[in-house]
């Protein structure tokens, strides 16, 4: 897999990607802002390689710098879309897309007919990006006490 995107290629991420994988998701999601933090800050280079060994993932790459990243897992009968993060810079130019393209292929390769993704329900704009890609909500979920929701699950069927 490559596809060229807003000045980066898009790849396979491979075991040497997994620190800088590492590095990226954690930078991505601590400007998040949201309560309780999120999990992705947790990431490190093993967590990331143990990921990609036993699931996969993709990269966006540009200059050597990976600036886009995407691991997936399956789960239940889905392929679970895990800890998209584009680098600040590299963010408006379709690398979450082609990142998200990425996922989808991965599945289709598989013989999985179904994506799945979480998001916070704070962040709205993700909840927007993944629904202009074919993604309908369909699970609202807590974090352990908290009285409201703060989460959900989101899916697209694949044709």
């Amino acid at each position: 897999m490559t596809e060229h995107r807003g000045g980066a290629v898009v790849r396979h991420a491979v075991a040497a990607d997994a620190a800088a994988i590492a590095l990226l998701i954690r930078a991505a999601f601590a400007g998040l802002g949201v309560v309780p933090p999120p999990s992705a800050l947790g990431e490190t280079a093993e967590s990331v390689a143990r990921t990609l060994e036993a699931s996969g993932g993709a990269v966006a790459e540009a200059g050597g710098e990976i600036v886009g990243a995407l691991l997936w897992t399956e789960r239940e009968g889905a392929l679970y879309l895990n800890r998209l993060a584009v680098a600040e810079g590299w963010r408006r130019r379709g690398i979450a897309k082609a990142l998200i393209g990425a996922g989808e292929r991965a599945a289709r390769e598989q013989g999985i007919g179904r994506l799945e993704v979480g998001t916070r329900l704070a962040l709205r704009a993700n909840r927007q990006l993944f629904a202009a890609h074919g993604f309908r909500e369909t699970t609202r979920h807590r974090h352990a006490g908290f009285a409201e929701d703060t989460w959900v699950t989101m899916e697209r069927i694949l044709d």
